[in-house]
């Protein structure tokens, strides 16, 4: 069994700055590349950023310049430090890894539940 939690979440003003983090457990063998998508109310959820293994980094266009992803392989969590927010990036946000579990040979991407993360004034 794994499992996905979210944290850190919540009401924002315009031109603040919020960091979600996310941590794996269960009976993990191995994560390959985490990521965080959000999904906006009437709107597909999409990719905001992905971390490989090695830590590499990949952004969506809007998010370059604003938004940090990071992640601790060492405790299975991966992080998004989020800046100058606007009310366009109220979503939902979700942590996803692709990961195999211990016994398995594949590999399986895995959800979060989702954080709302809400930018008004």
């Amino acid at each position: 069994h794994v499992q996905l939690v979210e944290s850190g979440g919540g009401l924002v003003q315009p031109g603040g700055s919020l960091r979600l983090s996310c941590a794996a457990s269960g009976l993990i063998f191995r994560i390959d590349a985490m990521s965080w998508y959000r999904q906006a109310p009437g709107k597909q959820r999409e990719l905001v950023a992905t971390i490989t293994a090695r830590g590499r980094a990949n952004y969506a266009d809007a998010m370059k310049g604003r938004f940090i992803i990071s992640r601790d392989s060492a405790k299975n969590t991966v992080s998004l430090e989020m800046r100058s927010l606007s009310p366009e990036d109220t979503a939902i946000y979700y942590c996803n890894a692709a990961l195999s579990r211990i016994g398995e040979p594949v590999s399986d991407n895995y959800w979060g539940q989702g954080t709302q993360v809400t930018v008004s004034s």
